[in-house]
């Protein structure tokens, strides 16, 4: 100002001693308006700056430092009368005077920018006055001089809409930003629409391809523009368009709610006679006089043409066609998805009822239950959810303590923000998107909020204390900024969440679940590009492909795959990716046994009855490697980045084709050396660029290796070369296999490959001259004496082939083997050695019949074979051998009694009439009895015992985990502070504790007791003898001891085994004579008490 003495300083002095804190620079602060902001951080003033523009307002700090300041825009002789914050310190409101009106403005700041966010109109001879609720943020009351009072409760709503467009208010511009196109941050946008006068509310309407935008301003008007398809919104970057008043022949209030119910009908709830909405420059008619809250339906026509790629922002006309008085407050109003030209209607106290258009609110036939909610929610939603044909619509409302509802309903009790996303085409939602006050972000199956499966899988929505539970959840996120929000996301491949941090910056996160159910999604409609480049962009494991489809639905799809993506880049990355592990059942074994995979098993399943044979189902890797390679012969033409693409897929094989990688570079080295004009030529790579390629692919050496596999020398050279080896380590070994004759250098080659077999023929083939090579090779590698059986048709080579086979057999100790391969080539002393070494004393004496030693021979060989059988522990056989060739009847005898094969003994004893055999076998018999009666006896004590202390330990055990689990409880209860303190507290505990081990060994002793078969066989031949020899007393007693054996040591073991798998143990249920009950009554007829004689059995 030319005259400094206009200009005025800004002092601040300390409360408690009245000194001067600080002072501002002189500044042409307007009038004596100040307002501190409750938080302390700045001090807000009005600077007039006549006559250059209007009054402005000017931050400062509490050291008197200017901080920022912006514009009002508003005429030059406007004034500020008054200048209010809000209790928290993020809105600031004031009254602007100009002309006739006196104007209630409030600012948001964001992002370092001040967005005036609401203007309510006065007259001027109202004299309107306000203040902010000293509690409630978000709540202004203002008054007039006239008395009337009006409670003002604004609320938030994401600027984002649901196709991921940004419409944020400005003053008298709405600033157009798709988020789908770029992420743009405020207060930066793509283009703006501008109105007359500020824009008070707002609605969007985007269905078909239809996108129509409805603004009601500050002065009443109603404005509404029609924009051009989204795909050509990016050839308006940076444009402004002037959006020209709808022509109404009546005045339409002022809208609190506005919406669209299709693409030339709104309905808003509206209210008449009050002060500021009469402040109308609309003609004045007979509807003024109307007085309260209306839901009014507006139809809209447009008398101008609507260019492509053009806004249609003017020509517009309006008209109320249906108005209905409410006779309560609206909460909100959301159109109905499943139904054309309805809505939903929630009145305070968050009763619900449907609107239908021409027919106004039905309060009949609805089931309150379902939609209605338990109290009031300002922010209100309705989406549709299922199968496009079988869909559903939900009812979503966040009220202010933060309860989410559904319905009736609560899902989440501590809910700051929510949105929707969906990856299908119909717009049916899978998805529910919420932050939470903790700073969580949960992703929620739609499926899990149908089937109520909400508490187990997402745990109420609340942090978890555990850190393993919480890396291995896949429901949520931490949010790294406190207090951001969800404002938006992007549906479908994009699968996004954009949240809005309290700076104003805006972030955009993938999070994994909607990720991959994008990519299932994708792969259920057979859209492989969308889905790899999903895969890339995030970079997924490309195996996901494969895996949900399945191997076998994949493999019949590789020709589509390799169609849709052609780019041989993005093939040639999905091959080198391949490897055998399934990732839905590893990596991804969390998200792949979520409700929206259901289909997975339908589409392995599907069309897999014309598989091909010819792809190995067992082997992942090389079964896709060869569909893709069949399917880049069939889609793509031929061309040097096909042939590399090839060459890639023999490579990464499993095993590594090389050979064949190496044929085809072969055949491209050809056709440079014939120097032919043929045009497959021009297609291919050269060798060189081929073979490198095939290099950087594999190991060098195992390339090298193929070459050689193909008995090309110069091919194995060039290899080599190409490989950077020095010609030193190469060179003199190709001169010398190239100095041999063609099939000796082959089998010098299959040599170093290992490949035996094939060495092998090469081997034989070379001559008789080499039959002593041929020898050595199958001794060294005895698992070509088949094939080497086949190829030697010589008798006396293929004797000495045989023999050679016996002779490894017999060193490997597979005597009965050599025995048989010494017999067909007629080795007859070899094959009684090797019988002889194997104990089998049949094979033995019949070997000897062939070689037709004499009688005395013979007996002397049955003598020595039984004195190694008894050593051998094979009494039994041993004493057949002395009854058969020795002719020793006692002796036998004797030896079968050892053998406990009573039943024999005493058949052989009277057969030769020997009573005083007889008399041995009997009291042998009767000595076995009594000893075995006192083992079982023995036994059936320590089954108890056993029994008794697992039942202990197992019972002590259960005691101490059950201690364990409520003490951990204890702990994820307390804060994070106390964990600490309260677990090493716990860990300080004294407890006898024993482990699982001692159980399972006890377990195990336990089931080590039973009777073997043959066991059971001596106990029944010698029950047989007994009653035969007259001792049915001794008999009887025998079995039923050893039934009381079996019983309890079968009932015993089964006890065990059910107290293993219960976390509990029943003193009266698990007893041993409970059990012993039930074994006898399930069992008794059973294989296992096969051995008893029934005659001795109990009643």
């Amino acid at each position: 100002m030319p005259n400094s003495s206009l200009k005025k300083r800004l002092k601040v002095w300390e409360r408690d001693t009245g000194a001067l804190h600080a002072s501002s620079e002189p500044k042409e602060l307007m009038g004596a308006i100040l307002e501190w902001m409750p938080s302390g951080a700045k001090i807000a003033a009005v600077c007039d700056r006549k006559p250059e523009a209007g009054p402005s307002i000017v931050f400062y700090e509490r050291n008197g430092l200017e901080r920022s300041s912006f514009c009002i825009n508003e005429p030059v002789d406007a004034t500020v009368e008054l200048l209010k914050w809000n209790c928290s310190s993020d809105l600031l409101a004031a009254i602007v005077r100009s002309g006739n009106y006196d104007s209630v403005k409030i600012w948001f700041f964001c992002n370092n920018h001040w967005y005036l966010k609401q203007e309510i109109k006065y007259l001027r001879k109202d004299g309107v006055r306000f203040m902010w609720d000293p509690t409630k943020p978000q709540q202004l009351i203002s008054w007039t001089l006239g008395g009337q009072v009006t409670v003002y409760k604004f609320i938030w709503v994401a600027a984002v809409i649901g196709d991921s467009t940004a419409l944020v208010i400005d003053d008298s511009k709405i600033l157009v930003t798709p988020l789908s196109l770029s992420l743009l941050p405020p207060p930066m946008y793509l283009f703006s629409l501008n109105f007359p006068s500020a824009v008070r509310e707002m609605a969007f309407y985007s269905t078909k391809g239809k996108n129509c935008l409805a603004a009601l301003l500050s002065n009443g008007c109603l404005c509404v523009a029609e924009l051009p398809a989204p795909d050509t919104w990016e050839e308006l970057e940076g444009k402004e368009f002037s959006v020209e008043p709808c022509v109404s022949a009546t005045s339409l209030g002022s809208f609190v709610h506005l919406i669209w119910l299709d693409s030339h009908m709104l309905l808003a709830v509206s209210h008449y006679g009050f002060n500021h909405s009469n402040c109308s420059f609309q003609t004045p008619s007979s509807e003024d006089r109307l007085c309260g809250f209306y839901l009014q339906e507006i139809e809209l026509a447009c008398y101008e043409d609507n260019l492509p790629g053009l806004l249609t922002c003017s020509g517009w006309h309006a008209k109320v066609s249906y108005q209905n008085l409410l006779e309560g407050l609206v909460m909100g109003i959301v159109p109905n998805p499943a139904k054309r030209c309805a809505a939903f209607v929630q009145f305070d106290g968050g009763e619900v009822f449907e609107y239908t258009s021409k027919l106004g609110i039905t309060r009949r036939d609805l089931k309150h239950d379902e939609i209605s909610f338990s109290s009031s929610c300002p922010w209100m939603n309705v989406v549709l959810v299922g199968v496009s044909e079988q869909s559903q619509h939900l009812l979503f409302g966040l009220d202010d303590m933060g309860r989410l509802h559904v319905g009736r309903r609560i899902l989440c009790s501590n809910c700051s923000s929510f949105s929707f996303y969906s990856n299908l085409a119909d717009n049916v939602i899978t998805h529910l998107i919420l932050a939470t006050k903790q700073d969580l972000l949960f992703i929620v199956d739609i499926s899990d909020i149908l089937h109520g499966k909400l508490e187990l899988t997402y745990e109420n929505f609340v942090h978890i204390g555990s850190k393993r539970k919480e890396e291995d959840n896949i429901n949520y996120i931490n949010i790294w900024e406190k207090g951001a929000k969800v404002v938006g996301v992007l549906h479908g491949d994009e699968a996004a969440v954009i949240l809005q941090t309290n700076r104003g910056n805006l972030e955009c996160i993938y999070p994994r679940k909607l990720v991959l159910a994008s990519i299932v999604n994708a792969l259920n409609q057979k859209r492989f590009k969308d889905a790899l480049l999903i895969v890339r962009r995030h970079r997924i494991d490309f195996n996901v492909i494969v895996d949900y489809c399945g191997l076998q639905a994949f493999l019949q799809s590789a020709s589509e795959f390799v169609r849709q993506v052609n780019n041989l880049s993005y093939i040639t990355e999905f091959v080198c990716a391949i490897k055998t592990e399934k990732m839905t059942e590893t990596l991804y074994k969390k998200f792949f046994s979520l409700p929206y995979c259901k289909e997975q098993k339908d589409l392995q399943a599907n069309d897999l009855k014309g598989s091909d044979a010819s792809l190995d189902a067992t082997n992942k890797v090389s079964s896709v490697l060869l569909a893709i390679r069949r399917a880049l012969g069939q889609q793509v033409p031929e061309s040097p980045a096909r042939e590399l693409c090839i060459l890639t897929t023999l490579a990464r094989s499993d095993p590594p084709a090389l050979e064949e990688a190496l044929e085809r570079v072969k055949v491209i080295r050809e056709m440079e050396l014939l120097d032919s004009d043929d045009p497959r030529r021009m297609n291919c790579p050269s060798s060189e660029e081929a073979l490198k390629h095939l290099l950087w692919l594999s190991v060098s050496d195992a390339v090298f290796e193929a070459a050689l596999g193909l008995y090309d020398l110069n091919l194995a050279a060039i290899v080599a070369l190409n490989s950077q080896r020095d010609p030193k380590e190469f060179l003199p070994f190709l001169q010398e296999l190239d100095r041999l004759p063609v099939l000796l250098m082959r089998y010098n080659i299959d040599l170093r490959l290992r490949r035996f077999e094939k060495a092998l023929r090469h081997i034989v083939s070379a001559g008789d001259a080499h039959f002593a090579d041929c020898m050595n090779l199958v001794k060294k590698n005895p698992q070509l004496f088949p094939l080497g059986l086949q190829l030697i048709t010589d008798p006396i080579k293929r004797g000495q082939v045989l023999e050679a086979w016996g002779d490894h057999l017999s060193d490997e100790k597979c005597f009965d083997d050599a025995a048989a391969t010494y017999l067909c080539c007629s080795s007859l002393p070899k094959a009684l050695k090797a019988y002889r070494e194997c104990g089998n004393w049949s094979g033995v004496l019949t070997v000897a019949g062939l070689i037709k030693l004499e009688k005395d021979e013979v007996m002397q060989l049955a003598h020595e074979l039984c004195e190694e059988l008894q050593a051998l522990g094979k009494p039994g056989e041993a004493g057949k051998i002395a009854l058969e060739y020795c002719g020793d009847i006692s002796v036998g005898i004797n030896l079968l009694i050892s053998a406990r094969d009573w039943e024999e003994a005493l058949r052989v004893a009277f057969l030769h009439r020997r009573e005083d055999l007889v008399s041995e076998v009997k009291n042998a018999s009767l000595d076995c009895a009594s000893s075995l009666i006192d083992d079982y006896k023995e036994g059936l004590e320590k089954v108890g015992k056993y029994l008794a202390r697992y039942l202990a330990v197992r019972q002590r055990r259960l005691l101490l985990a059950a201690k364990l689990q409520a003490e951990e409880r204890s702990i994820n209860d307390i804060d994070d502070d106390t964990a600490s303190e309260a677990s090493s507290t716990f860990s300080g505990m004294s407890v006898y504790t024993t482990g699982p081990g001692e159980e399972m060994a006890l377990v195990e002793h336990l089931k080590g007791m039973s009777l073997t078969a043959g066991a059971k066989s001596e106990l029944k031949s010698l029950l047989v003898s007994l009653v035969m020899l007259g001792k049915e007393e001794t008999a009887r007693k025998l079995q039923h001891v050893g039934e009381n054996f079996q019983l309890s040591h079968m009932a015993a073991v089964r006890l065990a085994e059910d107290t293993m798998s219960n976390d509990s143990i029943d003193e009266r249920a698990h007893t041993l004579e409970r059990y012993v009950q039930k074994v006898k009554a399930e069992l008794q007829d059973s294989d296992a008490f096969s051995w008893r004689c029934r005659v001795f059995l109990s009643p």
